[in-house]
């Protein structure tokens, strides 16, 4: 419509011939004559140019298929026209890559191209900046389909990475990878980069005003290095790192996908290995016949000393319940008897909890991600039996002790009174170690007839066969016998002793 109006413009407005007009816009007298007569008329519509046919025709449906689908899922999760290639190749598809590339550009900006901007190139000095991002990953962890928190730590100048997976975002997770991606670079640089990250900024303010976490500034002034945060939606300024999410998830995920894991352990031993082969075959961009592993040799001397491992626990407050436990996110965990009741601190840290009280250490647990399980240990209710051991029959903490000793529990509880026999028994395990219980419970069940006293008698005999024996030389002998000589007596008489007669006459 635009030509067609800018003829009746120039025709009734401009006053122009038709042979001026012709000559403007290049169009035939006869064409000009007939829009200008008929006031309904429309601009013609061409046909798009279609393609010969080809050997994706076939297989084109399928590919609009798995276009759509990929449209529903999050942007990070949907599949490159590289791996479309392949799953068509897989169906028998034999044409090129080019023409399924072409394709899937097409269909992809139908609706709407995408606003594209322009940024300003960056540069570091040696040892300088990190850079530092989290992304949202998915892996199979035990059988289990499980999200995952990935952090991503960058050194601006080498551009050597490392990746480590976590359950969750938290201060603890935080200091971890801080610890283990620094140690794997060598040492820190000046400067550490990142957005404005809960963990780290309390607050935003005006331009660069922040109110940083003081954990957060503990552990930077552990590895005396300044913290530095972007803009608000300036993610640019940290360009380096987003970059390495994006290529590390089609580089290194891709695969991570694509395998079972045991445990979050063997992923990010694997994680590990996969980053510094990376090292070893991927070209640095400022330097192409360098690899990312010799610049990173250039730039260690620049980096500050690595010092050991920040202590990056989160500390809470957690009251005893009156069954002894206490309860830390969702789940709970066992201490001893003795401390029911009392105000004690737990130290989190990504594998485990420390419970302290009174700059003690009481006991620590493995660390679990899960929700609502309790974990007991069950030497920590033995002091609480001997006072109830009416508690053995039903003990939920009992139920996790070794088979020898549920074996015995299960005969005692048989007889009157055997629940006060088995508190005995169990008395004697902090005092001679658990080692040393199990192998007198296994002797006592041996003989059939197992009873406390038969296992103490055990267990004492263990402890005095395993006392060492007293020296005794068995080489030495005897080599001048001694002669009896009874006027050595004399000698030792006193002055008084010998006016009397000698005994020897």
């Amino acid at each position: 419509m635009a030509i067609l109006a800018k003829i009746r413009r120039m025709y009734f407005r401009d006053k122009l011939s038709l042979r001026e007009i012709t000559r403007q816009t290049g169009l035939s007298r006869n064409t000009i004559r007939t829009w200008l007569r008929d006031e309904g008329a429309v601009e013609p519509g061409y046909p798009k140019r279609q393609p010969p046919p080809g050997l994706l025709d076939a297989y084109r449906e399928q590919l609009d298929s798995w276009l759509h689908t990929d449209s529903h899922r999050p942007k990070r999760d949907r599949r490159t026209a590289k791996a479309l290639f392949l799953l068509l190749q897989a169906r028998g598809y034999r044409g090129g890559y080019g023409r399924v590339a072409h394709h899937i550009k097409h269909w992809r900006v139908s609706d709407a191209k995408p606003t594209r901007k322009a940024f300003v190139p960056m540069q570091f000095a040696p040892g300088e900046a990190f850079q530092f991002d989290w992304s949202c990953e998915y892996a199979v962890i035990g059988g289990v389909r499980k999200r995952l928190e990935v952090s991503h730590m960058k050194l601006a100048h080498s551009r050597a990475f490392w990746v480590v997976a976590y359950p969750m975002q938290s201060h603890e997770m935080l200091f971890d990878a801080h610890a283990r991606s620094l140690a794997a670079f060598g040492g820190v640089p000046r400067r550490g980069i990142y957005d404005n990250m809960k963990t780290a900024v309390d607050k935003v303010g005006k331009g660069k005003e922040r109110t940083v976490n003081a954990r957060f500034q503990a552990m930077c002034s552990h590895y005396l290095f300044e913290p530095d945060f972007c803009n608000r939606a300036a993610g640019w300024e940290k360009g380096i790192v987003e970059k390495n999410v994006q290529d590390r998830r089609r580089q290194i995920w891709h695969a991570v996908a694509q395998r079972h894991w045991a445990s979050l352990e063997e992923l990010n031993a694997w994680l590990a290995e996969e980053c510094r082969a990376a090292w070893s075959h991927m070209h640095h961009p400022d330097w192409p016949l360098l690899t990312v592993a010799d610049v990173l040799e250039q730039e260690q001397p620049h980096l500050m000393p690595n010092p050991k491992a920040f202590d990056g626990y989160v500390e809470h407050l957690a009251r005893v319940s009156a069954t002894s436990l206490i309860f830390m996110q969702r789940n709970r965990y066992s201490v001893p008897t003795e401390y029911a009741h009392r105000v004690v601190s737990v130290r989190v840290y990504p594998d485990v909890l420390v419970v302290v009280h009174d700059d003690r250490v009481v006991v620590s647990h493995v660390r679990s991600f899960e929700r609502h399980q309790v974990f007991y240990d069950w030497q920590h209710y033995i002091p609480a039996i001997q006072r109830k051991p009416g508690a053995l029959r039903n003990g939920a903490p009992f139920n996790d002790m070794p088979l020898p000793l549920i074996q015995l529990k299960k005969h005692l509880l048989k007889h009157e009174g055997g629940d006060r026999v088995m508190a005995q028994v169990l008395a004697a395990v902090p005092e001679h170690g658990l080692e040393a219980v199990l192998v007198s419970v296994e002797l006592a069940l041996e003989s059939g007839r197992p009873s406390a006293e038969h296992v103490l008698n055990v267990l004492a005999r263990l402890k005095s066969s395993s006392l060492p024996a007293p020296l005794v030389p068995g080489s030495w002998t005897l080599e001048e016998e001694s002669l009896a000589n009874v006027e050595r007596y004399d000698l030792w008489r006193s002055p008084f002793d010998a006016q009397e007669v000698s005994h020897v006459d």
